[in-house]
Parts: C-alpha cells; sequence; structure tokens
C-alpha cells in the first residue's frame, strides 16, 4: 500500500472519553507507523497539553498544534518547523475592554509561551494554573506576537464580541467558537486552519494529497476533513461535518472508533 499521511484530531477522535489514548488505538497507530505510515496529531489545543499524549504514542513525527498554527517535531530541531502569529496589540484592546466584552479570562499563547489574565481561574483544566508574575497576561509580559489567543466569555457577551472581533480585525484573524459547555472563544492567524498544516506535512513528505486520511470530528476539523483525499469523520461527530466526510466510523471515540477504522481501511490485521 502507498505510503499514507494519517492526520488524528485528538478531543472526540483519537482520545477515549477519559481524554487519554486507549491501548488498541495505540498499538494500531504504533503499528500503521511500522508500516512506513506518517501518523500525525493535528489538534487545536496548544503543545503544553498535547505534548504527554504524544509522548505516549511514542511516534517521532511532526505534529500541528493550535489548529494549524504551528507545525513542529517535538523534542528536537526540524528545519521544516514553522509558527504563524497575529499582532499582539489585538490582545491590549481586549485586555482594556475585559469589562465591556464581558471576557472573564484570557491566554495567549505560542509553542513555548503561556500568559492568562488571571492566575486562579480554572476552566476544564485548559487554562493553566498557577501561574507565577511573569506569566500573567499584560503590556509588559507579552513581549512577542501570540499564535493563539483563547477568551473565556460571558455568555449573553457572545454575539457582541464576536461581531466586534468580525468587524475590527477580521482581516488579520479567524475567530472560532469551541464546543462544548463553556463560552470560550479562540482566535488563530487569518487564512491559518488544520488543512494549512497538513498540506505542509504532506509537501515536505511528498505525500499526494489522495494518500491523506484524516480524521475528525468537530468544526474545526471541517478544512482538514474538505482538503484529505480521504475524510473521515468519527459517528459522535458532528451532523455538518457528515456532509463533508468520505466515510463514518461505524464506532465512536469512546469504543475505539478510529482504531478499528484505521485496522481494516491500511488491513493492519494480523
Amino acid at each position: 500500500m502507498q505510503q499514507k499521511l494519517i492526520a488524528l484530531d485528538l478531543d472526540g477522535t483519537t482520545l477515549n472519553g477519559q481524554s487519554m489514548i486507549s491501548p488498541k488505538t495505540k498499538a494500531v497507530l504504533q503499528k500503521a507507523s511500522r508500516a512506513g505510515h506518517i501518523v500525525s496529531i493535528v489538534t487545536g489545543r496548544p503543545y503544553r497539553i498535547s505534548k504527554q499524549i504524544y509522548d505516549d504514542l511514542n511516534i517521532k513525527t511532526p505534529m500541528i498544534n493550535f489548529n494549524g498554527g504551528l507545525g513542529h517535531i517535538p523534542h528536537q530541531n526540524w528545519d521544516k518547523e514553522y509558527q504563524k502569529t497575529f499582532s499582539r496589540e489585538i490582545a491590549f484592546d481586549l485586555l482594556k475592554n475585559m469589562d465591556t466584552f464581558g471576557i472573564k479570562l484570557m491566554a495567549a499563547e505560542k509553542k513555548s509561551m503561556i500568559l492568562a489574565s488571571n492566575p486562579h481561574a480554572i476552566v476544564d483544566d485548559f487554562f493553566p494554573v498557577p501561574l507565577n508574575s511573569e506569566q500573567i497576561l499584560n503590556q509588559q509580559n507579552l513581549k512577542s506576537d501570540p499564535t493563539s489567543l483563547t477568551i473565556l466569555i460571558d455568555d449573553k457577551k457572545k454575539d457582541k464580541i464576536i461581531q466586534h472581533l468580525e468587524q475590527v480585525y477580521g482581516s488579520n484573524v479567524e475567530v472560532g467558537v469551541w464546543g462544548g459547555v463553556n463560552p470560550v472563544l479562540e482566535l488563530e492567524p487569518k487564512g491559518v486552519n488544520k488543512a494549512v498544516g497538513i498540506k505542509h506535512l504532506a509537501d515536505n513528505f511528498k505525500i499526494d494529497r489522495s494518500n491523506i486520511i484524516a480524521f475528525g470530528d468537530e468544526h474545526n476539523d471541517r478544512e482538514m476533513i474538505d482538503y484529505a483525499g480521504w475524510g473521515v469523520v468519527m459517528s459522535n461527530g458532528t451532523d455538518e461535518l457528515k456532509k463533508l466526510a468520505n466515510d463514518i466510523t461505524a464506532k465512536d471515540n469512546t469504543q475505539d472508533g478510529l482504531a478499528t477504522y484505521l485496522e481494516n481501511y491500511l488491513k493492519l490485521a494480523e
């Protein structure tokens, strides 16, 4: 079989209900890697909360973080590494207007930077705590342009802030809304999405678009599922994403749906 680029979303896709990689999923992905395929994590998560999963998988391939904003090979220097950013002035504007927009918490990040407006707030383990004084998000500490801004907002003011961001900064950033219980917005550089990441990987590994197989479940996987030669959506995925899929897994992410599908697709079963 021709070498494939296997692009894996994490939450709701590769990870089970406990946000872990199951033994079966790990075994299948390692088998795919040994068979010569490029297995890559392509996630909206920052590096700091996907590193452990990458290490657990024990594969040495590139990883895409921040929905396409960062492409790198962890623990080594990769000459094809990239990181996209947008102006830190946007963060400064939002910091000044936190009350107006109902912003409860904001974090600015890049590969090795994390700053947050409140050192003690916890949301779904996503926002890091506790932070030291150099990690408080303010004008002094935010010395370089971020790759991502994550914003926890008052649900009642959500439409107002989205409208402001799109009107004022729409030519500089993409405004994403998180799936899940908390009203969280995410800003990324304009034109950045997961398809940017997988195209970068495919070009570098000389893999044709038709040999990319991508797995996802949520709206931030849309461009990747659309771009891949074979886009597979989890049975627990959104209805909107399923409309774009080449196929849908029979089982969901809590039942090793991805592993079972990939094992059959690549004919990896012993």
